[in-house]
């Protein structure tokens, strides 16, 4: 079965919603110790409109001699870009499934993008084959990875765009328990440049969230990637007592040896990997044992087919893999053909997955705090053309 065409399209929608703002704040960023842009608000995210949220988003899909094809995404236009020019030309007329040989002729050709966009872009077309595969083999993909080894997966909520004002973190995380999950992620807006105040808001947070939810549900706490090792061993020995299960991404993806000097010195748990690629990338994580928790994104770090070897890299170190949660799809079939110590938790990322999720025609979402694994074949990428405002094919 030989690929015979790679297509790129657009597809705009526009999802309505309930609250007066979608976005109601963002996360700390790296970027953030310059004063300009510790002062933008959310609007680098999305532009808004009241209650409707306009949706642009990028899928791929690639077609056989045999009337059989997959779909992955969504993604950005610079991924779409990198798809078109640079990886289109070493799939057609190739065989579609021998996704093996695919992933190792892209890599190899993108000498200069083992990480960053050109990987990402790798990842989209390596799920995309694997719907591919799951189709022509009428199967869910979770069962050509050699599962299901279970049939329901454990959800945590992850809050990102939520207020981090505390009479809304009570009021949402009780929600959330109420719904059934088990397990909360919020995102820190402060860091070591934002001074005594900055630390306070991020006590504060963290002591509404234990407050609001009692001591049998798990919080964990993400400074994506914007702290550094005095400023997180100093909140680690302050958050201490409200006993989260872990600070996610405390320094810089590059910072290994800082990751390490953490996790041997903070009495919590610290996770990351998010912003890592590839196996060798991913190794090194776990060589200078810098995390707890390893959370190597699918559609990131190299595809359904390049977090398989992740799984198996993780599970010789005794490290549990959670896929951070770009992907719902691909992270439930893909943790459902590990055993629940590798792969014991889906993050739903309840504002960003609705959107990532927004054109599926069958999305997949948590239902009482758990994920039931879909029977249909491939990953369930296919899309709803009734929430198609505009669809257009593009090219580069």
């Amino acid at each position: 079965m030989k690929i015979t065409a790679v297509r790129i399209f657009e597809l705009k929608g526009t999802m309505e919603h309930n609250e007066d703002v979608f976005w109601e704040e963002r996360l700390i960023r790296p970027i953030d110790i310059y004063p300009e842009h510790r002062a933008e608000g959310t609007t680098w995210m999305t532009v808004e409109q009241k209650g409707r949220l306009p949706i642009t988003s990028y899928f791929v899909r690639i077609e056989t001699d045999a009337d059989v094809y997959g779909i992955g995404g969504p993604m950005p236009h610079n991924q779409a870009y990198v798809i078109s020019t640079q990886l289109t030309p070493l799939l057609l007329g190739h065989d579609a499934l021998a996704i093996e040989r695919l992933w190792d002729r892209m890599y190899r050709a993108q000498i200069h993008g083992r990480k960053g966009v050109e990987m990402m872009a790798i990842s989209v077309v390596d799920c995309a084959l694997w719907d591919l595969k799951g189709k022509w083999y009428n199967a869910p993909v979770y069962e050509l990875l050699g599962g299901p080894t279970r049939t329901e997966i454990p959800a945590y909520a992850s809050a990102l765009g939520y207020s981090i004002e505390p009479e809304r973190v009570a009021e949402r995380v009780k929600q959330m328990v109420a719904d059934g999950y088990k397990a909360t992620k919020w995102f820190f807006r402060d860091g070591p440049t934002d001074g005594k105040a900055g630390i306070e808001r991020n006590l504060q947070l963290v002591r509404t969230l234990r407050e609001s939810v009692g001591p049998d549900v798990d919080i964990m706490l993400d400074a994506w990637s914007s702290w550094d090792v005095p400023y997180t061993l100093q909140m680690a020995r302050r958050l201490v007592e409200y006993a989260p299960r872990w600070i996610e991404e405390p320094v810089l993806a590059d910072k290994i040896a800082q990751y390490a000097e953490i996790r041997a010195a903070s009495p919590i748990p610290i996770s990351g990997g998010e912003h890592e690629y590839t196996r060798w990338g991913i190794k090194q994580l776990l060589d200078a044992r810098a995390v707890d928790v390893m959370q190597a994104d699918i559609y990131w770090c190299g595809g359904i087919s390049e977090t398989q070897k992740i799984c198996a890299l993780a599970s010789a170190y005794d490290i549990p893999l959670i896929p951070h949660g770009h992907s719902t799809p691909a992270s439930a079939h893909l943790i459902a053909a590990w055993p629940e110590p590798t792969t014991p938790l889906l993050e739903y990322l309840i504002k960003w997955n609705e959107i990532h999720q927004y054109f599926l025609a069958t999305p997949l979402k948590p239902i009482n705090g758990v994920v039931t694994l879909p029977t249909a074949p491939g990953l369930g990428m296919e899309l709803d053309e009734d929430k198609m405002e505009s669809k257009r094919e593009i090219s580069f």
